[in-house]
């Protein structure tokens, strides 16, 4: 059952949070989503906008100052927690970087974590959720996300383009098999075959897919962002587009950091891109 946990009037329409029980989590699960003002007459197209390590549903909406720009596009924004929580795993809690708030949007498959760490699968539950249940035109849904959610972005819409029909990334962790984030998490939630960690890294999914959106990728990054050089890694990922011939827009900014301040500045130009490319309307 789907519960309205709040709602908050916002720029003619309306911040809602949310809380139904999981089959895939199999635990009770948050999300928000903001409905603009043309969602109150017709379905609209929807971003699914993904956050990163230590972060909830809240994060995205509180900070990235995207509602304005959604209200006057008509486009419906959904966030959704980062990992599950209550889930009571020893350890679960002792690292920002592993367990609670970094999900890391894949499927654990080592106990104990395999339980309930499928966060991978409940991204698709919850895109059906929110199909079902919200004015949402299917056929015009986009993915994008911050970091960790970055990854995430990228893995869920190479893997799934019927359904993610745009892309785009604030500062994403690219090669999650190379870096020190990516390693540990695998490590711990897959397990030490290398192999099978392929699934959820972006950078060689891409290599195992020719042009997967010929419409162009997205990805903004901050050249004083402490983790670009070793945890980031947007070369690996634009090499690979080179490879597959995939259109890729990296724009490297000078000065801007890893957090929201970064994000809010260029939220509005996601918001206009996935409009266009989910539209096929310039505006």
């Amino acid at each position: 059952m789907l519960e309205l946990m709040s709602e908050h009037a916002c720029f003619g329409g309306m911040q809602r949070y949310y809380r139904h029980p999981s089959e895939e989590i199999g635990l009770p699960m948050r999300f928000s989503v903001f409905f603009p003002p043309q969602a109150l007459e017709d379905k609209v197209p929807a971003l699914f906008c993904l956050a990163g390590l230590t972060c909830t549903e809240e994060t995205f909406m509180i900070k990235a100052g995207a509602q304005r720009v959604a209200a006057q596009l008509g486009m419906i924004l959904i966030t959704p927690d980062t990992s599950p929580r209550g889930a009571n795993i020893l350890g679960e809690t002792e690292s920002w970087d592993f367990g609670v708030g970094a999900g890391f949007y894949i499927d654990a498959t080592q106990a104990p974590w395999n339980r309930h760490y499928r966060m991978y699968s409940y991204m698709l539950e919850l895109y059906g959720l929110v199909v079902r249940e919200f004015p949402v035109i299917s056929s015009r849904i986009g993915i994008t996300g911050h970091s960790m959610g970055g990854h995430g972005a990228l893995v869920l819409a190479l893997r799934n383009p019927a359904l993610f029909k745009s892309v785009s990334a604030f500062a994403p962790i690219c090669a999650p098999s190379q870096c020190p984030w990516g390693i540990k998490a695998f490590t711990g939630y897959l397990g030490n075959v290398h192999k099978n960690w392929q699934q959820y890294d972006a950078s060689v999914l891409m290599e195992q897919r020719q042009t997967p959106f010929p419409g162009g990728i997205l990805i903004d990054q901050g050249l004083n962002d402490q983790f670009l050089e070793k945890q980031l890694l947007p070369q690996e990922f634009e090499l690979a587009c080179q490879k597959v011939q995939q259109p890729l827009e990296l724009r490297m900014h000078p000065d801007y950091d890893h957090g929201y301040y970064f994000i809010s500045t260029f939220a509005e130009e996601h918001l206009r891109f996935h409009y266009r490319k989910l539209s096929g309307i310039a505006r």
